[in-house]
């Protein structure tokens, strides 16, 4: 027997192109895998793309499957997926059948356990740490009584009445909250960008510059207080020039923000006690002070007055501090007409000795002295004064030779100025007219725009000006009244006239048909009365 085999022939399998086997797979693999959850850690993370979409891996040590989160879901995450960072993923398994690949769709994500998140944060700190944003060289004093405050936080929460209710209580000040929100995605940059805006505010500007900054949130978990872990809070809160208060979450929860603040809160309500003091507390304490004050200075008045009183006392009285003035005044009145007396003896002995040493030689010996020396100065005056008459001659005859030249260089500089002046004369009567002609034209133009406004060129066309007895222009028929005197003011002249009874009164001649733009307005103020409903 012999067997024979046709390698033409049809097989019994089912054929099927590229596009079904791969949508038959795609269906197979979703129903198998419609919800899953995964735990890996994430690799190749970037950040969300442009479109909103994120795209990155989840591993482990043995296997690597590629990951997806739509934009819609990620606005819902609780947190922001990090580099490294372990997780639970939960959604469906599909495939890409443009590069014949499977990934998983992630729907929600949370951190492996409190552990993980921990571990995560404890790196974040240590390596911010590291930087200096929590050293305590940073921190700023907050001002003992601010007069704005700024509060980030949620406007909807219980969290920001708290505040206010508590600052309006102790001390009321003016507070402006900046709404961000809280928890989940994008919450972090909200944080950050609220504590940069308040430190871009420049003092004196329409909306206040806060003296302190409050960033507020009630207490949770640690996913729902991830947000105020973010690297660009704690760096907000950090370079923040205004005085920071963090108070996140109940006093046993701690933020990365609390480090990076300069000053942490228990709770809300304890960071608006530490933002204001106690009114009622410093008006008692001042009117403590005052009253210390008014006794001290009362007390003080006291000791200096007893203390002026012992050295009143201890002061010796007037009689006894002029006694011994006085009797040295007696003694002086005493032995005045004594010296006087001795004195004048003593000067008439003094001239007697002085008399009796002068002789008739001896003054005729000084006179000769003077007379000779009287006669050298005289001969001396008159040699300088020849001496300068010399010179006075010698520079008038000098003088005379340049005088003798000076009329030809007078005329030709005489000539020169002559020509110059009538060039400027010539110059300045062409600026002149070019100014009057440019003032001509200037002015015929004003005059034509004053004659177009002038209500003359009205009455050249016919209508009359009314005038009452003041000369004031009437406007109104109802300011004439009847009886009234008035001025008519015609393009050629005045008249005067006596105003009567109303017009209205007086039969119809001809009835004016209204001008077009007289019906026009009529017919826009009747479509305005039709009944017509409102868009607000």
């Amino acid at each position: 027997m012999s067997f024979s085999f046709d390698a033409e022939s049809p097989s019994n399998l089912s054929e099927y192109s590229v596009s079904e086997l791969s949508g038959s797979i795609k269906r197979t693999v979703e129903q198998a895998f419609d919800q899953v959850r995964v735990r890996g850690e994430i690799c190749g993370y970037r950040g969300p793309h442009s479109s909103g979409h994120a795209y990155f891996g989840l591993k482990d040590d043995k296997a690597r499957i590629d990951a997806v989160v739509w934009k819609g879901s990620m606005s819902r995450l609780r947190f922001r997926p990090e580099e490294g960072m372990e997780v639970i993923a939960t959604g469906k398994v599909t495939t890409f059948p443009g590069s014949s690949k499977y990934q998983i769709v992630i729907e929600t994500l949370e951190p492996a356990g409190a552990g993980a998140l921990m571990a995560l944060l404890e790196e974040r700190r240590r390596r911010l740490a590291a930087e200096g944003l929590f050293d305590q060289g940073r921190k700023k004093r907050l001002p003992f009584m601010p007069r704005v405050i700024g509060v980030v936080t949620s406007p909807t929460g219980a969290v920001i009445r708290d505040i206010l209710h508590r600052i309006a209580d102790r001390f009321p000040v003016h507070v402006i909250v900046w709404p961000v929100r809280v928890q989940g995605e994008g919450s972090g940059n909200e944080v950050a960008a609220a504590i940069q805006g308040f430190n871009a505010l420049e003092p004196g500007a329409a909306l206040p510059r806060p003296d302190v900054l409050i960033v507020a949130r009630g207490g949770g978990s640690l996913e729902d207080l991830w947000g105020f872990n973010d690297e660009a809070v704690v760096r907000a809160a950090a370079a923040s020039a205004i005085p920071l208060i963090s108070a996140v979450g109940h006093e046993t929860d701690w933020t990365l923000i609390d480090h990076a603040a300069d000053q942490r809160a228990p709770t809300p309500t304890g960071a608006a006690e530490m933002a204001v003091p106690v009114r009622a507390d410093l008006e008692a304490t001042l009117a403590g002070l005052s009253a210390r004050l008014k006794g001290a200075a009362g007390r003080q008045m006291d000791n200096r007055r007893q203390a002026l009183r012992a050295l009143a006392r201890a002061l010796p009285s007037l009689d006894q501090l002029l006694a011994l003035p006085r009797r040295r005044f007696d003694e002086a009145a005493a032995g005045l007409s004594r010296g006087l007396q001795m004195n004048t003896a003593e000067k008439r002995r003094s001239f007697e000795r002085v008399g009796a040493h002068l002789r008739a030689d001896l003054v005729a010996v000084r006179i000769r002295d003077r007379r000779q020396h009287l006669n050298e100065r005289i001969a001396f005056a008159a040699r300088l004064t020849e001496r300068m008459a010399e010179r006075a001659g010698r520079r008038l005859a000098a003088a005379d030779v340049a005088l003798r030249g000076y009329p030809g260089r007078a005329l030709v500089q005489i000539r020169h100025d002559r020509k110059r002046v009538a060039a400027l004369a010539e110059k300045g009567e062409r600026a002149m007219l070019a100014d009057l002609k440019r003032f001509r034209e200037r002015i015929g133009a004003q005059n034509r725009m004053l004659q177009s406004l002038s209500y003359e060129k009205v009455l050249d066309r016919g209508f009359v000006l009314v005038r009452d007895e003041t000369g004031a222009p009437l406007k109104t028929a109802a300011e004439t009244g009847v009886g009234r005197s008035v001025t008519l003011q015609f393009a050629d002249g005045r008249l005067a006239a006596i105003t009567g009874e109303d017009a209205s009164t007086l039969p119809l001649i001809e009835q004016a048909q209204p001008s077009r733009h007289v019906r026009l307005r009529k017919r826009r103020t009747e479509d305005d009365e039709t009944p017509q409903g409102t868009l607000f």
